[in-house]
This record gives structure tokens, sequence and C-alpha cells, in this order.
């Protein structure tokens, strides 16, 4: 288990034994405030209690919804990528022998490099370490592999190499741009922030609605913490896809199999 993974786990059993400690909070202060004022104690509250909820709601299924699809984007680029060099490498065929051979070991090498950096994605030390490394490496095989494209198509003596092969190099460089910056993107910190207060409040809220049972309902209380605390996990861990438990890593399977065929 990477220390990501870990992290978000021990946060996640900590939004959990809090939503249990407000739970029990709220009910003993709802016991307190019927005691006072009898069953006019929770008139009014449940308007307030409703709205709040529904907000929680609505902000749970609006962060899941936007990580699932951010995490789908993610697994269709793989294959997006995995598809540009394939059709890039078997276009090479277009050129003569002398120039299409030492483009196809660049090839080998540029992919080699390209699983080597999101393999690494698993360790933050090592992403920190290897990825501009490997960023500037991947960065002089594209320069080399579009140099020596460039000087076999000025060499052709008809158009099907410069028509079909530099735009499929063009597509092959853009994607992992693409690819990069979406990996970049997520919610802002105060989208996390209000989520996870807004489950705390419900908490404190559902412990208030609990007030007219004298004794407490585990069941009730336990699932609710759980249910509310597993969703926040596991909306969290979609976000970071290659450094929780749930990986794409069984994607790059593709790109793999492409490497494979380079042989």
């Amino acid at each position: 288990m990477n220390y990501y993974a870990f992290q978000i786990i021990l946060l996640t059993l900590g939004l959990f034994a809090f939503m249990l400690l407000l739970l029990e909070w709220g009910r003993r202060k709802g016991r307190r405030r019927l005691e006072v004022d009898g069953e006019k104690a929770s008139e009014g509250d449940g308007t307030v209690n409703r709205a709040i909820l529904a907000l929680m709601g609505l902000l749970l299924a609006f962060t899941f919804s936007g990580a699932a699809t951010r995490f789908d984007v993610r697994r269709h680029l793989i294959a997006q990528e995995a598809n540009a060099i394939r059709t890039a490498y078997l276009r090479l065929d277009i050129l003569q022998p002398s120039a299409r051979e030492p483009l196809k070991e660049l090839f080998r090498r540029y992919l080699d490099v390209r699983l080597e950096i999101y393999h690494n994605f698993t360790d933050e030390e090592l992403v920190n370490a290897n990825s501009s490394q490997s960023a500037a490496l991947q960065a002089e095989l594209q320069a080399e592999i579009w140099r020596l494209a460039v000087i076999a198509c000025r060499a052709e003596s008809g158009q099907p190499a410069t028509t079909f092969l530099l735009p499929a190099l063009n597509q092959m460089f853009d994607i992992t741009t693409t690819r990069t910056v979406t990996y970049k993107i997520h919610p802002p910190i105060i989208i996390y922030a209000m989520l996870i207060l807004f489950t705390l409040a419900s908490a404190l809220l559902a412990g208030f609605g609990m007030a007219g049972n004298k004794k407490r309902n585990w069941t009730h209380m336990l699932a609710f913490a759980a249910t509310l605390s597993f969703a926040t996990y596991v909306i969290l861990d979609l976000e970071f896809p290659r450094r929780g438990l749930i990986r794409i890593d069984q994607y790059d399977q593709v790109l793999i199999a492409v490497r494979d065929s380079m042989k």
C-alpha cells in the first residue's frame, strides 16, 4: 500500500469516527431539548434538516459524478494513445528501409519511456524524482523522431509519407500533453472541504433526529457513518487512479501490447 492510499484510508476512518461522535453528541443535545421543551422542541427543525441534507446529497452526487467522469476520460486516453502510437508505427512502413529501422528503434524507446512515466506514478517521491528526467528524455525522443521523419519524408519521391506519416506523429505527440493535463485536473480543494463539512453537519443533524428514541440505534448510526464515509473515500480515490486502491494500471496493458508488437 502506497503513502497516498494510507492517507486516504486514514482520513476515511477519521471521518467515520468523527461522524459517530457527532451522531451521539447530536442525540444527547436533542434529548436535553426534549426534556426542557417537550414535543415542541423539534418544531421547525425539519425544514432546516431537509435543506442541509438535500444540499449534502447534491454535493455528494456532483463530486462523485465528476470523479467518475474524469476516471473514464483518463482510461479512454490510454486507448487513444495506444491507437495513435500503433498507427504512426505502422505508417513507418511507407519509408525506405534505411530510414524506417532507426525510427522504429526510436519508437520502441519512446514507448518504454511513456510506460515508465506512468508506472512511477504509484510512488509520490518517484514521480517527483523521475518525472522531470523522463519528461526530458521523452521530449528528446519526440524531437529526434520528428527530425528523422521529416528528413525521410523529404527524401521520398511521392507525397504518401508526408501526407500520412507526419499527421500521425503529430497526433501521437499531442496525446501526451492531453494525458498530462487531464491527470492534473481536479476540483478545487474547497469542494472537498465543503463535502466533508456537510457530511459532518449531516451527522450532527441526524443525531438530533434520533433524540426521540431513548436508546441508541447503533445499526442506523453505524450505517449512516459508514455509508457517507465510504462514499467520500471512493470519490477521493477515483480522483487519483494511480495512487490509491482504485487504479487504471490494468488499462496500460493496451500500451504494453503495442510495445510487444514492435519486437
